[in-house]
């Protein structure tokens, strides 16, 4: 069984039926695995890892969760393969995808992995750019659907989330014009407060519905009655250089208890990780009660797994 060649770019690549569906996959993969069942759907196939940025997470979810699907893995960065040595990425692409059946790219620009996703005879997923991360909010949604919607016949409730309202503080980044997608597609409310200079940029995200987001200066009124709260470090990887300067802008966007406090009573906090306490969240924030970010590091594992299964062969069951 082989399903039609579908790359993951971004989170718009995806409708909310799909996300459904992927959840749910996501719930029952999970569950199997708490329970020692063992799930091989993905015997005989190969992954291929590609990292020009290095990664924690990134590696372990994706690696582990292929063996445990049955399938087996290739890792490659810039230092031991030709992506060091300038080798066109449409050339590796035309090379890699006639060896392996997946390939997932963690870069820097989205023109890169787009350029590799166009000469790719496999699908092509997006481990991290510098303008999107759909596999962390894809995780983000999962762990926020597990702790606060109902299970129903086909798992947890997608149309739980709408109406509701996340606060992302601080940097505009990447993970940022991620949730402004999932805000626009699945009909939530983002609000969101950066230092002036460090915006969200709107047009990335391509929204189609302009209500799904709203913008404060200050990141308290960001925070005041919302569902679920969520940051990301000051310095994303690859501007190090601006690190003191950022420092400096972004004093007043820490998540600490007060912030918490404005948000709604059940509200939950997330953070991408890694973290730096003391700078963008306290640590009695996220070592604190209402924080979810070892759940939500946990299901990276398990809603990339119903990704690769997706991608691969399609809908099961259907």
């Amino acid at each position: 069984m082989k399903a039609p060649l579908t790359h993951y770019l971004q989170f718009t690549d995806f409708s909310a039926e799909d996300y459904a569906y992927l959840f749910d996959r996501a719930r029952i993969i999970k569950q199997r695995f708490k329970n020692y069942e063992k799930y091989q759907p993905l015997a005989d196939r190969t992954l291929a890892l590609i990292f020009e940025k290095a990664s924690t997470r990134t590696r372990v979810s994706f690696e582990t969760g292929m063996y445990q699907m049955g399938g087996s893995v290739v890792h490659l960065t810039s230092g031991d393969s030709q992506f060091g040595r300038d080798e066109p990425f449409e050339d590796s692409a035309r090379v890699i995808s006639r060896m392996v059946d997946l390939v997932m790219i963690r870069t820097f620009e989205q023109t890169k992995l787009q350029a590799f996703a166009a000469h790719s005879r496999v699908p092509v997923i997006n481990g991290l750019t510098n303008e999107y991360h759909p596999c962390q909010i894809m995780a983000d949604l999962f762990t926020w659907l597990e702790h606060r919607a109902p299970l129903g016949l086909r798992g947890h409730d997608l149309g739980a989330l709408r109406g509701k309202t996340v606060a992302w503080v601080g940097d505009g980044n990447n993970m940022a014009t991620t949730w402004l997608q999932a805000a626009d597609l699945l009909g939530f409310t983002l609000h969101v407060s950066s230092p002036v200079g460090y915006e969200v940029n709107p047009a990335l995200a391509g929204l189609k519905n302009a209500d799904c987001y709203r913008l404060f200066a200050d990141p308290r009124d960001a925070c005041r009655g919302a569902h679920l709260v969520t940051t990301d470090v000051w310095t994303s990887m690859g501007y190090e250089a601006e690190n003191a300067a950022r420092r400096d802008a972004f004093a007043n966007w820490r998540v600490d208890a007060a912030m918490m406090a404005l948000a709604a009573p059940d509200a939950l906090f997330m953070h991408c990780l890694p973290a730096h306490r003391g700078e963008e969240v306290t640590a009695e924030v996220i070592d604190g009660p209402q924080s979810v970010v070892w759940d939500e590091a946990e299901n990276r594992m398990h809603v990339q797994k119903a990704l690769m299964e997706f991608l691969l062969l399609g809908r099961i069951g259907a």
